[in-house]
């Protein structure tokens, strides 16, 4: 019997008839379990090996679409790579597109690696069966605890590498090898140890070594040796047969007849010199070590314990099993410390060599832990752990799964967020269209290209020029006529080499980038070859950004695991990251004049008058450059905003003044502008303090560089401007979101119904007219554009039936849900007409990147801007050239019938008394 099989479950004594059997979890609910974890890293983990995407994504984007990236590895020349093992996978895309789910190229990529998922949970799920059945219920769940919780599995079980389906075929060659009942299956066992040796990766065979020795052993220990060759025969011939398929596979592939897994280990293990694995880097002897240690924790070193443990209980217990168990409990645990010694001693290492022993060490630390437990939760009198208290026992027992899972949720938390940006920065490129072929070029970040499956159908990757003085991969030969099938798979590349020694061929020119991936990393200064692009807007337009951790301007804690940028977390903890979303300029304001004789009971409000003669009504956004002088307008209404700002402040707060955590330097920036600029353009209402403003007019005194503040910045800026004001921020999908606001005066929408929305679904849930088809392409690159040196303005106006200049009434209770235009009153007389104008500045803040909304509302009575010469035929003319979205968007119903009437009248009027209709140019410019 097995060390710790069924009859010797625990250290207690085997006098003991009434133990109750240990728990057990069913296959099917562990299968769950496997499965839940995997899907999560198919659709979060990030690649981790370039390896990964040019050797194997690539290569199953050719056979899929006929096209993509070629290694050297693939050149018929060299031919170390199996088309057998791709073509699997490229067969599993082709299946995949048949369904409706699977609908482009990314969730072709999903779609594969969600069912490679599935397939090392079905092999997780029948290891975990066979430990249960065979050895004992409570390894068999520890096993599962041990894949569960740690991170090396989460990017193991879902990586398109041979390594990783070696991992797969390990733990059914496990499950064979160590399943006796009925009869022993050593032919199955060699046979998925062959399948992952040759398809995948030759050197996994190792890890069968110590179940051949078992069954030499038994055979010449039980004289059983006839029978033991033929079950060694029978495995070497399903293994010939494999090798048999895949060569023929490989050969129709490269057009000549080539033995993939020998040239692996040729070029592996023979070759020397200029080539060879050690060309592409080695590490010390402890890089394993370190490396497991990160992945699995706690794992690893009950992993590394398990023999000893079996080996010292075997001494203190020598009759709790047989001398047979006690070997098939060696031959079990040594697949690890063989395969971690064969590969500590070799130069050239990678995190990726370890995985197919993943199962192997798992299955080691469930047993330790299994020991471990047996003994600690002994009841037997001599034991000096049943002293113990039953209660103390369970606590140990909790805090250590506790560790376990907290130490690997951080490590796996720590890697997803800080290191996805390869894998979601493209997501916009799905959205562009292509009138010809476009070029998406990679510099410095050429290896974490996450494969042409994330490209658009007429988007190839090209390389331009770097620090890097390696060989990069070329293209695939695109003929689809008179070549025969997948011409790429046998055309001999030019330029490829077996010493990694560069070739300039595999460039391109920079100017032949449509589109460019780069990265700007605060730790890693810029040169010539690699320059900050991100800082040329005048080549570039920013597109997508995300976010990167800066792992050389990391705390170690901050790399090992996942740290929040929570307020009381030390600084020195935090991680530090790239800035994708915006690199902070230095750029300055010019000084403002002063107004000239602005007087807050003179000055009156500037007349706008934003509205021009029809027919025709366009839709744009009417941007027009801005004057640095003109950017906040104050007048004699100043008093009368400010006090409906403050009684709106105090009775609605933070429904109408929000800022969101990671809004607020943006929104303490806006304030530091605006304590800047208002004493230097209106230096008789404002004068400008060590720590903020004071108001000469109202006494109040603002200091914005306390902290905490003593009221929300936004509502703070609110205090100081006629205007409402809001700020949008890029987040990392490239849209830009309300993160910040003070919308006290807006008449007819709520910060509250618009707060962190996207700047495309704040338009559409407002049902502006046009936005889809005509604003949001052009809104959405100004966006991007905006730079802090161009500020722009633009108008717009309203009619309103009623005089609350803060929520216009006639549409329903500002806290009433459904409010719209049909609510109100029809035809009211024209005295409850409104004219109400907006005046809207945009400019993006210097330092964190927001881009700053003043909103600054005229409200005046329609009858008083009618006395003016032009405007009611004008105002009339422009009414009816609304088309019907736009009418239905500014309530036109329910007043056009006494509107438009009253504006004709007072235009005939004007007319009458000698208004001379062709000079109207003459005096007035928009939007005046």
């Amino acid at each position: 019997m097995p060390p710790v099989a069924k009859s010797s479950a625990s250290a207690a004594p085997a006098s003991n008839p009434q133990r109750r059997p240990p728990p057990q979890l069913k296959p099917k609910l562990a299968f769950c379990a496997f499965f839940a974890a995997n899907a999560i890293a198919a659709v979060f983990s990030p690649i981790q090996d370039c390896d990964e995407v040019f050797n194997y994504w690539e290569p199953t984007h050719y056979l899929n679409h006929g096209y993509g990236l070629q290694t050297w590895e693939y050149s018929p020349e060299y031919a170390i790579r199996s088309w057998a093992y791709t073509g699997l996978h490229a067969v599993i895309i082709h299946i995949g597109r048949f369904l409706p789910f699977v609908h482009n190229k990314v969730a072709q990529f999903y779609f594969l690696r969600t069912v490679l998922g599935l397939i090392c949970a079905l092999c997780e799920t029948k290891l975990f069966s066979t430990i249960s059945k065979t050895l004992n219920p409570r390894v068999a769940m520890f096993f599962l605890m041990a894949i569960f919780l740690s991170p090396g599995m989460y990017h193991a079980s879902i990586a398109y590498l041979p390594s990783s389906f070696a991992m797969y075929t390990t733990m059914l060659g496990f499950s064979a090898f160590m399943d006796w009942s009925g009869g022993m299956r050593t032919a199955q066992g060699i046979f998925w140890f062959a399948v992952g040796s040759l398809l995948g990766w030759p050197f996994a065979g190792a890890l069968i070594l110590p179940f051949i020795f078992e069954e030499v052993f038994l055979a010449v220990t039980t004289g059983q040796v006839v029978l033991g060759i033929r079950r060694l025969l029978d495995g070497a011939l399903r293994s010939w047969c494999v090798l048999i398929i895949q060569i023929i596979i490989d050969t129709w592939f490269y057009r000549k007849l080539v033995c993939v897994p020998l040239n692996i280990v040729l070029y592996n293990v023979f070759s020397g010199g200029s080539r060879g694995p050690n060309i592409y880097g080695v590490e010390p002897w402890h890089f394993y070590i370190r490396n497991l240690a990160l992945n699995f924790n706690v794992w690893f070193f009950l992993a590394m314990a398990a023999l000893p443990l079996l080996l010292l209980q075997h001494l203190a217990q020598k009759s709790a099993f047989s001398h047979q168990g006690l070997l098939r409990g060696i031959v079990f645990l040594c697949p690890f410390y063989l395969w971690l010694a064969i590969f500590t001693l070799q130069p050239h290492k990678e995190e990726r060599f370890m995985y197919p022993a993943y199962p192997a060490l798992a299955l080691n630390a469930a047993t330790s832990l299994h020991i471990l437990l047996a003994n600690f939760g002994s009841t037997d009198p001599k034991s000096v752990f049943s002293k113990i208290p039953v209660q103390l026992k369970l606590v140990v027992v909790g805090l250590f799964v506790q560790a376990t899972f907290n130490l690997g949720a951080l490590r796996t938390i720590g890697t997803m967020t800080a290191y996805s940006a390869p894998l979601n920065v493209y997501k916009p490129l799905q959205h562009e269209v292509f009138e010809y072929r476009s070029f998406v070029c990679l510099g410095k970040e050429w290896y974490r290209f996450p494969s042409s499956y994330f490209l658009p159908e007429d988007t190839r990757a090209r390389f331009i020029k770097s620090e890097f003085s390696g060989l990069l991969p070329g293209a695939f030969v695109e003929a689809t006529s008179g070549f025969g099938s997948f011409p790429g798979t046998y055309t001999v590349p030019s330029g490829m080499n077996d010493e990694n020694i560069e070739d300039p061929g595999k460039y391109t020119h920079i100017d032949n980038c449509n589109y460019l991936v780069d990265s700007h990393i605060p730790s890693v200064p810029p040169t010539d070859l690699e320059p900050n692009y991100m800082a040329d807007t005048k080549t570039w337009e920013k597109l997508s950004c995300q976010s990167f951790m800066d792992a050389s301007g990391t705390s170690i804690i901050g790399r090992l695991i996942w740290v929040p940028d929570w307020p009381f977390i030390p600084g020195h903890l935090r991680r530090t990251w790239g800035e994708y979303l915006w690199t902070p300029v230095h750029f300055k304001r010019p000084p403002a004049s002063p107004y000239p004789d602005w007087s807050i009971t003179d000055t009156k409000p500037l007349p706008y008058r934003p509205f021009r003669y029809g027919p025709k009504y366009n839709i744009t956004l009417g941007l027009r450059n801005m004057h640095w002088d003109e950017w906040i307008e104050l007048d004699n209404d100043y008093m009368k905003y400010h006090a409906d700002k403050a009684r709106r402040i105090a009775e609605r707060g933070d429904k109408c003044c929000r800022t969101a955590p990671e809004a607020f330097d943006g929104a303490v920036e806006l304030l530091e502008e605006l304590c800047d600029y208002l004493p230097q353009r209106y230096p008789s209402l404002y004068k400008k303090t060590e720590v903020g403003i004071d108001n000469l007019v109202t006494g109040e005194n603002f200091n914005i560089i306390e902290r905490p503040l003593k009221e929300d910045p936004m509502q703070i800026a609110a205090r100081l401007v006629q205007d409402d004001l809001a700020i949008m921020f890029e987040k990392p999908d490239g849209q830009y979101y309300l993160l910040a606001g003070s919308i006290l005066l807006a008449g007819f929408w709520r910060l509250s119904d618009k707060f962190g929305m996207p700047l495309s679904e704040i338009h559409t849930s407002g049902d502006v007219p046009g936005f889809k088809d005509k604003l949001e392409k052009s809104m959405m690159s100004f966006f991007r554009r905006v730079q802090p040196e161009n500020p722009v303005l633009r108008n717009n106006y309203f009619i309103q039936v009623d005089d609350d200049l803060a929520w216009s009434h006639s549409i329903g209770d500002e806290d009433s849900e459904g409010i719209g235009w049909f609510t109100a009153e029809k035809n009211k007389a024209i005295e409850h007409h409104m004219f109400r104008s907006e005046r809207q500045s945009l400019r993006r803040l210097p330092r964190s990147g927001g881009v700053v909304f003043t909103i600054r509302t005229y409200f005046l009575p329609i009858t008083e801007i009618c006395e003016e010469p032009y405007v009611p035929g004008r105002l009339a003319s422009a009414v009816r050239s609304w088309g019907d979205d736009v009418s239905k968007y500014k309530g036109k119903e329910r007043y056009q019938d006494v509107l438009l009437e009253y504006l004709d009248r007072k235009h005939e009027e004007q007319v009458e008394n000698g208004l001379d209709l062709e000079k109207e140019d003459e005096v007035r410019r928009y939007p005046f």
